[in-house]
C-alpha cells in the first residue's frame, strides 16, 4: 500500500524534474538565439562592407545623371524611420525623387484621389515625384544601397522588416511589439515575396511571420528570394 507521504514525495520529484526541464529548454533557447544574432551581425558587417564597394561607382553614375539634367542637389536622401524597440533612426537612400519631394507631396495630398491612395498604401502607383534616373534606381533596387551604412552603424540588418515612417504602423493598426522586436532590414520576408505587388495587410502578415520565426535558414531563403525578385523585378515599383 502506497502511503500519502510517498505519493507527495513522488509528486514533488515530478514537479522538480519538470521545472529543471523547463529551465534547461529556456537556457538552450537563449544560447541558440544569442548565437543566431551573433552570426547574423557578422554576416551583416561582411555584406555591408562589400556593398559599400558597389555603392561608390553607383553614386558616381547617379551624380553624373542628375548633373546633366541640371539637378545639382545631393543624390542622397535621409529619412526618419522607426527601428528596433521603437527607436527613431535615419535611413539613407539614393534620391529617386525631385529634391523637394516632401513639399510636392503636401500639394499632391490636397487632391482627394492622391490622398486616398496614399492613406491606403503610403505610396503612389505612378508617383509623379520620381525622376528618370530615380525610376531606374528603384526598379533595380539600387536606391537601397546607401543603407549598407545603416547596417554598419547597427541601426539595420541585411534581413528584417522594412523600417516604417513614424505613425505608419498605427495607421494600419499594426502590432508594435512584434514588428519592432528585431532590427529592420534592407530586405526581408515581405521584400522577397512580392514587395509592392502585395496589399498592406498582406505585407504586415509577412513581416510578422519573419519577426516571430527569424532564424538562419529563413535569412538564407530571404537572400536567395531577394536576388530572384531583383533580377526579375518581381513586385518592384
Amino acid at each position: 500500500m502506497i502511503s500519502a507521504e510517498s505519493t507527495t514525495i513522488e509528486d514533488d520529484t515530478i514537479i522538480q524534474t519538470t521545472d529543471e526541464v523547463k529551465k534547461s529548454k529556456v537556457f538552450f533557447y537563449k544560447i541558440e538565439r544569442a548565437s543566431y544574432f551573433f552570426i547574423k551581425r557578422i554576416f551583416d558587417i561582411i555584406c555591408s562592407l562589400l556593398g559599400i564597394l558597389l555603392l561608390i561607382p553607383v553614386a558616381v553614375v547617379t551624380k553624373f545623371c542628375y548633373l546633366i539634367t541640371g539637378d545639382k542637389k545631393s543624390i542622397f536622401y535621409k529619412q526618419k524611420r522607426i527601428g528596433k524597440n521603437g527607436k527613431p533612426i535615419y535611413i539613407y537612400k539614393f534620391r529617386s525623387m525631385v529634391y523637394n519631394a516632401d513639399e510636392v507631396l503636401k500639394e499632391l495630398l490636397k487632391n482627394p484621389e492622391y490622398k486616398k491612395e496614399w492613406d491606403l498604401n503610403q505610396k503612389f502607383e505612378n508617383d509623379p515625384r520620381i525622376t528618370k534616373i530615380g525610376n531606374i534606381l528603384r526598379k533595380t533596387s539600387l536606391d537601397e544601397l546607401p543603407q549598407f551604412i545603416n547596417v554598419i552603424k547597427g541601426d539595420m540588418s541585411m534581413i528584417g522588416p522594412r523600417p516604417l515612417v513614424e505613425g505608419e504602423l498605427d495607421a494600419h493598426e499594426g502590432n508594435h511589439a512584434i514588428y519592432e522586436s528585431v532590427r529592420p532590414g534592407i530586405s526581408g520576408w515581405w521584400a522577397a515575396n512580392g514587395r509592392s505587388a502585395t496589399t498592406y495587410e498582406k505585407r504586415l502578415e509577412l513581416e510578422y511571420f519573419y519577426c516571430k520565426n527569424c532564424n538562419l535558414i529563413l535569412d538564407i531563403k530571404c537572400v536567395f528570394l531577394t536576388i530572384v525578385a531583383v533580377l526579375f523585378k518581381k513586385g518592384a515599383k
